[in-house]
């Protein structure tokens, strides 16, 4: 059995943004996340995913909950020392190419930076040599270390953002919606190269998206978010083939077909969120349905669950 690399456990992230009012942005969620694979985190914009992987590397602090990484809270109270240890094993790729880089750094600082940060380079010419490995694993070449990003496409800054959550050796990358501010072309080639980096380096990922056919692409395992609680979990093709919550068959159902005449006849399945009217004291948890897919219900729907997927 694979080894657990990340552990969630009961993970909380409310926002008071002014009484009476309190956003739950992430209520109670729990998963694992196993060394070398990639898992994938979907659903609707506002729903708590990129919140989600912005509290696992402390970028935000956990209202409650665990976030275990190598058998270590987190979250917990931690020298200076410790939480560097902790952000070089653990890296981030940003949304936004253009926001998440200093536009008044060269390329080969902005890579650098983790490398200057944790004393990786001996010398300055061990530091350009490490600046320049990076640009080319990536996809780039010696020559743009000294330009600017400005100077760059929005594919080129987020091989840049690449470059950078790989200077300091990690052992996992969250990334945040990493291809949804580039064009479907570009889309494709950051993804294989995400695909290409994991297999030479053993990484581990948690991918963060919406657009659920490139999930299923990169994913071994997807999780599906609403409202800040984790609906659905199941290996990749399980939950694409046989999705069990009515939310995320809603949101399969919405994925366009590249066939005019299925698209024009194809029924979409919209959720209403009144199906679930639970019972005050009821008991509403993630349950395993079939083996190793994970549906959050009360008893008697996943009694119903069952009863369907044995039909």
């Amino acid at each position: 059995m694979a080894e657990k690399l990340l552990e969630i456990k009961h993970l909380k992230q409310h926002f008071n943004v002014g009484r009476p009012n309190l956003v739950k942005a992430v209520d109670d969620v729990t998963f694992d996340i196993y060394k070398g694979e990639t898992l994938g985190l979907v659903g609707e914009s506002g729903c708590g995913k990129s919140t989600t992987g912005r509290t696992i590397i402390r970028l935000y602090e956990a209202t409650s909950g665990e976030v275990l990484f190598n058998g270590e809270n987190v979250h917990g109270k931690k020298s200076k020392a410790d939480l560097k240890k902790f952000n070089r094993k653990m890296q981030m790729i940003f949304q936004d190419p253009y926001a998440s880089l200093n536009p008044r750094m060269t390329v080969a600082d902005i890579i650098a930076e983790g490398i200057d940060i944790h004393g990786l380079a001996k010398t300055k010419q061990e530091r350009m040599e490490k600046v320049y490995e990076l640009l080319n694993t990536v996809g780039l070449n010696k020559e743009h270390a000294n330009r600017y990003p400005h100077e760059f496409s929005g594919g080129q800054r987020q091989r840049i953002g690449i470059a950078r959550a790989l200077a300091v050796d990690p052992d996992f990358i969250i990334a945040d919606e990493p291809i949804s501010a580039l064009d479907v072309s570009i889309q494709a080639q950051v993804v294989n190269l995400m695909k290409k980096l994991q297999k030479e380096k053993g990484l581990t990922y948690l991918f963060i998206a919406h657009d659920l056919s490139m999930v299923k692409y990169i994913s071994d395992r997807i999780g599906v978010m609403y409202f800040g609680k984790l609906v659905e979990l199941a290996p990749a093709d399980d939950l694409y083939n046989n999705p069990i919550h009515p939310y995320t068959k809603s949101l399969l159902s919405a994925i366009p077909l590249p066939d005019p005449e299925t698209e024009r006849t194809r029924k979409r399945t919209t959720y209403d969120p009144r199906v679930h009217q639970y019972k005050e004291g009821e008991e509403v948890k993630m349950r395993e349905v079939r083996s190793g897919h994970f549906v959050y219900c009360s008893e008697a729907e996943f009694k119903k669950y069952q009863a369907e997927y044995k039909d």
